[in-house]
């Protein structure tokens, strides 16, 4: 990617990224479509547990680190942890991936189910084949947004699923540099973007049309190149018109990197 200008939307881990592009040669533009903000209520959690007291769930399923030690810092604040672990220790628990592992270990929580590498919904549901789940209460710890694969997949084979929500996927405070990538796609001086989510992709067509730029948006999308992170974020494009040019497989940043350089270096 040498040279080439490659636009970064993530905000978690876009420094990680921008020393990537810049370590491959290239130039990483940042508009940051992100903001996590709190979404834990405290009373809904009080109830919640006092609930799992009395009818303990069967199984938990945490999906992030981060939602996962907002939940615990939360109990902690209500003085209800002691409680919520209790009711762990009597149900299965589990995990999508390395980063809820270390959340729940950290409160000494056994692990009854992790996902395999690469930590998609896909490899939660093979770890739960054979688990009877007809009648049985599931909860799911949500990410950013709710997972529809997994609890369409769960509610199918018949379980009674709560959604347990801890953080949520806003707009970013300052939308100026999502407005300057718009800018810089129409102009052409865009070699490629880079998605590594779905909410992404909602989030920069949100600002294009409240600033009256969705056409502009659209047309600089399309003499553009478009990677994808996985195939969630790409059905989230294709939903919005964009063409997805390539795919990172697994889902993953060395992976995705390596398509990157791949489609820029080579147009494959």
């Amino acid at each position: 990617m040498k040279d080439k200008t490659i636009a970064i939307l993530e905000t978690r881990v876009h420094q990680q990224m921008a020393d990537l592009v810049r370590k491959r040669g290239g130039h990483p533009f940042s508009a940051p479509a992100l903001a996590e903000l709190p979404d834990l209520d405290p009373d809904s959690i009080s109830g919640l547990i006092g609930e799992w007291i009395g009818q303990t769930p069967a199984l938990f399923i945490f999906q992030t680190g981060v939602g996962t030690r907002a939940l615990f810092a939360l109990t902690d604040q209500l003085g209800l942890t002691d409680e919520l672990l209790d009711v762990l220790s009597r149900s299965r628990v589990a995990v999508r991936g390395p980063k809820p592992t270390g959340a729940l270990r950290a409160r000494k929580v056994r692990i009854d189910l992790s996902a395999d590498d690469p930590f998609t919904t896909r490899e939660v549901l093979t770890q739960l084949h054979g688990f009877a789940l007809s009648g049985k209460r599931v909860v799911v710890q949500r990410y950013g947004d709710v997972n529809r694969d997994l609890r369409d997949a769960l509610e199918h084979r018949g379980a009674v699923v709560t959604e347990l929500a801890t953080y949520r996927w806003g707009l970013p405070e300052d939308v100026q540099p999502l407005l300057k990538l718009i800018d810089a796609l129409e102009r052409g001086q865009i070699d490629l973007v880079a998605f590594t989510s779905a909410a992404q992709a909602s989030n920069l067509f949100t600002v294009a049309r409240e600033s009256g730029r969705s056409a502009t948006l659209q047309q600089g999308l399309r003499q553009t190149r478009i990677a994808s992170i996985g195939p969630v974020c790409s059905a989230a494009l294709s939903a919005l018109g964009v063409r997805v040019d390539v795919e990172a497989s697994p889902p993953k940043l060395g992976p995705f990197f390596e398509v990157i350089d791949r489609c820029l270096t080579t147009g494959a």
